[in-house]
């Protein structure tokens, strides 16, 4: 990250960032080994798939479209969103005790632009009461579109009235990342929750 201006207002990836969400914390009860689990992920249930979700395909649609395709992974299938919510595995805790101390310190806004499924993220909502601390929170399927593409970060800028060049976001996708220094932002790639520490760090030692 290179600084340019005065943080004023902070944006937080959700999922990988605050959020442990993983499809692996529910196929490992699936299958009986590692090889055929990612081999499912990577062919059956896959990233791209789930994404056109995050975008606002419906999941009943989503199902019935792998199973067509994949009849004998029905059940498989079918535990992606029946069982979706055994993929949270409770919140990342460097990050959520970060998040609490930025709402404590009172000196910044507090957001997250989110890509996720409009239909599971009311789970999410109903299961972790520190969502509750954010000012607002842009959901990708509730707007129809997901990042990276630049329409969600305006929609963000717009609902929220931010000012990219003093907001910082932080995302676990370097493509999100790009996307929004493309348009302005401050950003901090998240590879790691070590990397809260850095994040602390640059946000503490304001003046």
């Amino acid at each position: 990250m290179k600084r340019k201006d005065k943080i004023h207002s902070i944006v937080f990836d959700l999922g990988g960032v605050l959020i442990d969400w993983n499809p692996r914390h529910l196929y490992r009860k699936i299958f009986h080994d590692e090889s055929t689990m990612e081999e499912f992920l990577a062919t059956v249930c896959t990233p791209d798939w789930n994404e056109e979700q995050d975008a606002g395909r419906p999941l009943a649609v989503a199902t019935s479209e792998r199973i067509a395709t994949f009849p004998e992974f029905r059940t498989e299938i079918e535990a992606f969103y029946g069982r979706w919510e055994e993929m949270l595995n409770g919140p990342i805790g460097p990050t959520l005790e970060l998040v609490q101390q930025v709402m404590e310190a009172g000196k910044w806004g507090l957001y997250a632009l989110t890509n996720w499924s409009a239909e599971t993220f009311p789970i999410a909502r109903q299961k972790y009461d520190f969502l509750k601390l954010f000012e607002d929170i842009i959901v990708s399927g509730e707007e129809k579109c997901r990042k990276p593409d630049p329409r969600i970060y305006r929609i963000l800028i717009n609902r929220t009235g931010l000012d990219p060049s003093t907001s910082l976001f932080i995302d676990d996708s370097l493509r999100n990342i790009q996307a929004a220094e493309r348009l302005g932002f401050q950003t901090i790639h998240f590879e790691s929750p070590e990397k809260v520490t850095h994040i602390r760090n640059i946000l503490f030692s304001e003046k």
